[in-house]
């Protein structure tokens, strides 16, 4: 089987369904960045990381190929593949696990630290745009709310994680500075 099939050369491509839509739709930035996220969370987990974390991120970059099949799934009714709020549920739990090691933030703080640390704040960047962009979708198609929900408490917790790894190496967190 090749990889290029020829198809998008017109600047379209296919969703479930074979639904031909432009390569500009919302949907389709909205997948795509989310696809950019699991990407750079597969750097940061080349880097030497503590188990608990490496395991979570792993299964974040699992769960991420499902936000993204949801996303690019304009049939509602098909109910397989879909982001639930178990799932958002879960980030919830990690972050009040992850919260419990750290001290309190007095103010904003500074990305940066461990390389691990601040690679981890650059793909809750890019899961931030992903938000944004599942937001517009969701603003012109219907689509499954959790995955917004999703996106939104796993950028808290790749923020959280990043605190957590230069904690653990004993690394401060860098205060904004006015």
């Amino acid at each position: 089987m090749k990889i290029y099939t020829k198809t998008g050369d017109d600047g379209n491509t296919s969703l479930q369904g074979n639904l031909r839509i432009s390569k500009s739709h919302p949907r389709i930035l909205s997948y795509g960045t989310v696809d950019e996220a699991n990407a750079a969370l597969g750097i940061v987990l080349t880097n030497p990381l503590d188990k608990d974390i490496a395991s979570i991120l792993t299964q974040i970059q699992n769960d991420l190929f499902l936000v993204g099949a949801d996303l690019s799934n304009p049939n509602l009714n098909d109910v397989q593949n879909r982001v639930s709020l178990s799932m958002v549920e879960k980030l919830e739990q990690y972050i009040d696990q992850f919260e419990s090691e750290l001290p309190t933030l007095k103010n904003f703080i500074l990305p940066g630290g461990d390389p691990s640390a601040a690679q981890l704040h650059y793909v809750r960047t890019v899961i931030r745009r992903a938000e944004s962009q599942t937001v517009q979708l969701s603003e012109k198609d219907e689509i499954n709310a959790n995955c917004i929900k999703y996106l939104n408490r796993l950028s808290d917790l790749f923020f959280v994680i990043g605190r957590l790894i230069n904690r653990r190496k004993n690394i401060p967190d860098i205060p904004w500075k006015i």
